[in-house]
């Protein structure tokens, strides 16, 4: 009888500790694919469970901000690119970057050869397709760069084109150059059976204008709660394991995305793909943010011509307290 309590007793010890895991809630700034494959990695594979966290990821979507979910207190943490974080910041929203899982951007404008485009000059006075809500940034401070004007066509302006989260601008012919990511519409493109050799490509790494994607923010004042930095401390670690797993084992890491797509609107072939270009951007990441990689991005949001994305230097936009704490 002895051993029967003892049993029942740890099963009751066992069932209020898994009780007990911190629940954190990330959102994602798109739908499940393998552009968050080291989250699900890290779910599945139960390194969050081996940090006693119990991580719920919910999917983004062409009507979902992240940045106004976490404002409303639907996320614990959100992944968002850097010029819509500091954006959000200069507005009001105290994001804070506490981790920088992608080293690379992976953002680029893919044009038809045969439109005579070859280089970053010949842009002006063409049609291209941009993405909007936050999206936009790194694109208009390109321009201002080269100093084309995105008012109307002309010798020294472009049409910008609101782009939808689809390719079918450039296939339709409606622009001359559509914006891209290395591991997503570029495929698409292909996909719809163009070659390689039909199109140009500009890489903003190349054009010394990429702003850093996909980091990991909170809101500013939770980082002043000890409980809620070492829940965060334990997520990042967590997630680091995941994305260098993934990195190593792609092709897994692509079928666990596949099995969290409730919406099976995903293939085996684009995950797979997706999943060898995510893993150059974030290869070369530990989970810290990089100043040097931060202050590009400034410099280069700044330099945004009569329309900078933001207009004074951030104060306090990142921190390293959680990946010190979390990767050493």
């Amino acid at each position: 009888m002895k051993h029967v309590l003892t049993a029942a007793a740890m099963a009751l010890m066992t069932a209020s500790a898994a009780q007990a895991a911190d629940e954190v809630k990330l959102q994602l700034k798109w739908v499940t694919q393998a552009q968050f494959a080291g989250y699900y990695v890290a779910l599945d594979k139960g390194f969050y469970s081996d940090e006693d966290l119990d991580v719920t990821i919910l999917p983004g979507g062409p009507d979902i901000a992240p940045t106004q979910v976490i404002a409303g207190g639907g996320a614990d943490v959100t992944v968002e690119w850097m010029p819509a974080a500091l954006a959000a910041r200069e507005k009001g929203l105290p994001l804070v970057n506490i981790a920088q899982p992608f080293k690379s951007s992976g953002m680029m404008l893919t044009c038809w050869k045969d439109t005579g485009i070859a280089e970053p000059s010949d842009l002006a006075d063409r049609t291209l397709g941009v993405w909007f809500f936050g999206n936009e940034f790194p694109f208009m401070s390109w321009m201002g760069k080269l100093g084309i004007s995105t008012e109307g066509k002309g010798a020294e302006g472009v049409e910008v084109l609101k782009q939808g989260f689809n390719v079918d601008p450039l296939l339709q012919r409606q622009a001359d150059c559509i914006s891209t990511m290395t591991y997503n519409e570029y495929w698409q493109v292909i996909d719809a059976g163009v070659t390689e050799d039909e199109l140009v490509t500009f890489k903003y790494e190349d054009q010394g204008v990429a702003t850093l994607e996909d980091g990991l923010y909170v809101i500013e004042e939770n980082l002043s709660d000890p409980e809620f930095v070492n829940k965060m401390e334990r997520f990042v670690r967590a997630s680091m394991k995941g994305w260098k797993y993934a990195e190593e084992n792609p092709d897994e890491a692509a079928e666990i995305v596949l099995d969290n797509d409730a919406s099976g609107a995903q293939t085996e072939t684009h995950q797979k793909r997706m999943m060898g270009e995510i893993a150059k951007l974030t290869s070369g990441s530990n989970g810290a943010l990089d100043p040097a990689d931060y202050q590009r991005t400034v410099d280069t949001l700044l330099t945004g011509g009569s329309d900078p994305v933001i207009t004074k230097t951030p104060e306090g936009a990142w921190t390293h307290a959680i990946t010190d704490a979390a990767l050493n």
